[in-house]
């Protein structure tokens, strides 16, 4: 047996203390299968004293993420902190430049400084793993990155945020309003407190920033992002949608139009998060709860659907598990170039202006009814080039 890959890990919630269960329950079998121990050695949070399902009382305990990146004694530091700065980047940074490989979970670190943090891991010759940052247990990034990479990708979308799915599919199957069934996905751990980030689109736009940079080699800053969330919708438009044969889900979308029509490489790259009506048979429709469900067409493989738990403690503790396993069985040697080398390197791909790309859309007037009403919201339509 080879000498053990140990591991510091920051951030204890529900995500980190799923990883200790796991290692705690399957370690020796991991073990057997990567012909090496995988141990933790240091862990950080914020409270020492806070009830956890799994005791850290064995473990070096570090007050400060930055210090357990660069402790001597690791050989992977685990971040899982969250945020798109402060003590997330201080410290993954601060593993990197000391020559750690560096998992993480961290969907807005990454759309926002992933290729920077690529190309520091590059120049320290080590890895950067990050199959948890997006669609949770769903193992999309290796997809991407190693099964398709013979493919010139042409659309990447699907479901990429739980709650927002787990409030669609709430009030569609039991016509309770949103507000109601956000109240419960809360109470049930499926929404922050401040459901803000998730709501609003955001948390899919980072996800979905961080697929356009693997699939397509664009590095593409959140604010170029169209998005538009869940909290407009009434229990009116999901029946309403309903009656038209569509069922309403929140879709990350981006699709590239050849150059010139061709296959030729380049093109325009189009991307947005909002709510789309989906003929009710179509797969992605017929995603329920708090599941994810991501839709990837190739020019050699064609549509193919990855589909499972895009969050929850346990299925993000397997994604990070999945990563720890690649580097300790020296697989993730290469990995830095995931973000570094495939994002930006593609400069014959321009973002296509969302003003330009056409579209339909479904529109719910509050009107009163009078003779002459209807002539008049089409006349308005009419006069800014709005078929109906």
């Amino acid at each position: 047996m080879n000498r053990p890959l140990k591991l510091g890990i920051a951030g204890l919630g529900t995500v980190g203390t799923g990883l200790l269960q796991l290692l705690a329950e399957h370690g020796p079998r991991l073990a057997g299968n990567v012909s090496r121990p995988i141990e933790v050695v240091g862990v950080c949070a914020r409270s020492r004293s806070k009830p956890r399902a799994v005791t850290t009382d064995a473990i070096a305990w570090f007050d400060e993420a930055a210090r357990l990146a660069v402790d001597p004694s690791i050989d992977v530091f685990v971040e899982l902190i969250g945020g798109e700065g402060g003590a997330a980047k201080t410290a993954v940074e601060a593993a990197l430049n000391a020559g750690k490989s560096v998992v993480t979970a961290n969907k807005a670190l990454l759309a926002k400084h992933g290729a920077d943090l690529a190309g520091l891991a590059e120049q320290q010759g080590v890895a950067l793993q990050f199959e948890a940052a997006v669609a949770g247990g769903i193992p999309v990034i290796k997809t991407l990155r190693e099964a398709l990479a013979g493919n010139q990708l042409r659309r990447v979308y699907g479901i990429l945020n739980g709650t927002c799915n787990y409030i669609l599919t709430g009030m569609t199957e039991q016509g309770r309003s949103y507000t109601d069934v956000l109240a419960e996905a809360q109470a049930k751990g499926y929404a922050e407190a401040d459901p803000t980030l998730d709501v609003d689109g955001t948390d899919a736009a980072h996800k979905l920033a961080i697929l356009v940079q693997i699939a397509f080699g664009v590095a593409v800053p959140l604010p170029a992002i169209p998005r538009r969330g869940i909290a407009g919708i009434d229990l009116i438009d999901i029946r309403f949608a309903h009656e038209l044969g569509y069922t309403i889900k929140l879709l990350a979308e981006a699709f590239l139009d050849p150059a010139n029509g061709t296959d030729e490489a380049g093109g325009q790259l189009a991307l947005h998060v909002a709510p789309v009506m989906l003929k009710h048979a179509r797969p992605l429709a017929l995603v329920r709860d708090a599941y994810n469900a991501i839709t990837v067409v190739g020019d050699a493989v064609g549509t193919t659907l990855y589909y499972g738990r895009g969050a929850g403690p346990m299925p993000t503790a397997s994604a990070v598990i999945a990563d720890v396993i690649d580097l300790a069985v020296g697989h993730a040697q290469l990995s830095f170039r995931t973000l570094r080398l495939w994002s930006g390197h593609n400069r014959d791909i321009t973002l296509r202006p969302q003003a330009t790309m056409p579209s339909r859309f479904y529109l719910r007037l509050m009107v009163q009814d009078r003779p002459g009403v209807l002539a008049d919201v089409t006349r308005a339509l009419a006069n800014h080039r709005i078929s109906i």
